[in-house]
């Protein structure tokens, strides 16, 4: 069944026809957010196959405890939530099994512009591989919130429900993250404010105006066509 069958139907009712046996309303609520929550994935894990199986594990998480869904935010927010705790989980996983990071130029590639190729200017590789290379410095919780506000362009308060923290916290968070990043990409920025002053790590609407440290991709990363975009999920399992 395709999505023009379920016309103008709500996230909420989808969710709703799901637990009430429908067998396509999750798919559809699958087909529509995939998009993105394959964004956050692969922003904050930077990996590829961690980043599929994150989005994974949080649709059958999703589509298992949808009975549980009251209706307090957003069906879009509680999706993006279950997604960002998953890859939170993965990547704690991660560095408590002090696994190394994947080869940067692995990684590059995945974060480049989907217009761009291998054959993309060496300038914007080269940003791109020290961009992933700062972000995974920073603590998981910290590279969340800005991956969410300043690369993914949520306003802070839609970022605090997805995280299910207070907005301080994403606030200081990012803050914190910027203040990490600054040093080690102050150089790709041209700065030449000598204060220390942070502007931001990315493209969101939130940022101060003016120099920023470049977004790794748009908001597409990977699309529904890519084959490692989401394993199965959206069907019954």
């Amino acid at each position: 069944m395709d999505g023009a069958t379920y016309g103008d139907t709500s996230d909420q009712d989808l969710l709703a026809r799901h637990v009430d046996g429908d067998p396509d309303a999750f798919g559809e609520l699958v087909r529509r957010h995939r998009d993105r929550l394959w964004a956050v994935a692969l922003r904050t894990l930077g990996d590829r196959e961690e980043a599929a199986d994150a989005v994974q594990d949080a649709l059958v998480s999703a589509y298992r405890a949808a009975h549980t869904f009251r209706g307090q935010s957003a069906v879009t927010t509680w999706l993006h939530r279950i997604t960002v705790n998953a890859c939170l989980d993965r990547a704690r996983k991660a560095a408590s099994r002090k696994t190394s990071p994947v080869d940067d130029a692995e990684r590059l590639e995945l974060l480049l512009e989907p217009h761009e190729s291998a054959e993309a200017p060496a300038e914007r590789q080269d940003l791109q591989r020290q961009l992933v290379k700062a972000l995974g410095t920073l603590p998981a919780e910290q590279r969340a919130a800005l991956v969410l506000v300043d690369m993914q362009a949520y306003p802070v308060a839609e970022a605090a429900e997805i995280l299910d923290v207070p907005v301080g916290t994403v606030k200081s968070r990012c803050a914190r993250g910027r203040a990490r990043l600054q040093p080690l990409l102050k150089h790709l920025r041209g700065d030449t404010d000598d204060t220390g002053d942070s502007q931001g790590a990315g493209g969101g609407r939130n940022r101060t105006p003016g120099t920023s440290v470049p977004p790794a991709s748009g908001p597409k990363d990977a699309g529904p066509h890519d084959p490692a975009a989401v394993k199965g999920g959206g069907g019954r399992t």
